[in-house]
C-alpha cells in the first residue's frame, strides 16, 4: 500500500471482519498526505480488551510504521497478555526499540516493528488456534 488513507482504510476492515474483534471505537484518528495516526480500543471475543496506538507514514516502497503501542489486557483480573511497543526504554535489547512485554512489565523481549493488522492475526491465532 503506498497512501496513507488505502493504509488506513486496510486497518479498519480488518477490524470488521477479524474474527478475534467483537467491538471496537476509533478514539483518534489523523491523517495528511504524508502520514496518518490510528488510535483504537477494542473487545475482544473472549472478553479481553486491546488498547491501540499507531504512528504510521509514507515512505517510497508504500506505508511504514514508525512508533507504535498495542496493549493487550484481561480486563477481569487486569492482568497484562502483552505489550507490543517502540518505546525506547530498552536499549539493550537486538532490534532496539521494538519489543514486546510478554505476561507482565518485567518479561521484555525483542520483537519486529508490527502493525495493528500483524497483530490482530497474533491475537487470532492465540486465541482461537492456528486452525480457528
Amino acid at each position: 500500500m503506498s497512501d496513507i488513507a488505502t493504509y488506513l482504510e486496510a486497518i479498519k476492515l480488518k477490524l470488521v471482519i477479524s474474527r478475534v474483534v467483537a467491538d471496537y471505537q476509533i478514539v483518534k484518528e489523523r491523517i495528511t498526505a504524508t502520514d496518518g495516526y490510528l488510535r483504537i480500543r477494542a473487545t475482544l471475543h473472549n472478553g479481553d480488551f486491546l488498547e491501540a496506538a499507531e504512528y504510521f507514514e509514507r515512505v517510497p516502497e508504500g506505508v511504514r510504521t514508525v512508533d507504535y503501542r498495542y496493549q493487550w489486557m484481561d480486563p477481569m483480573k487486569k492482568e497484562l497478555r502483552c505489550r507490543w511497543d517502540s518505546t525506547p526504554d530498552h536499549p539493550e535489547l537486538p532490534n532496539f526499540p521494538y519489543h514486546v512485554h510478554q505476561g507482565s512489565e518485567e518479561n521484555v523481549i525483542s520483537s519486529q516493528a508490527l502493525g495493528i493488522c500483524q497483530v490482530l492475526d497474533f491475537m487470532a491465532d492465540a486465541i482461537f488456534g492456528e486452525e480457528g
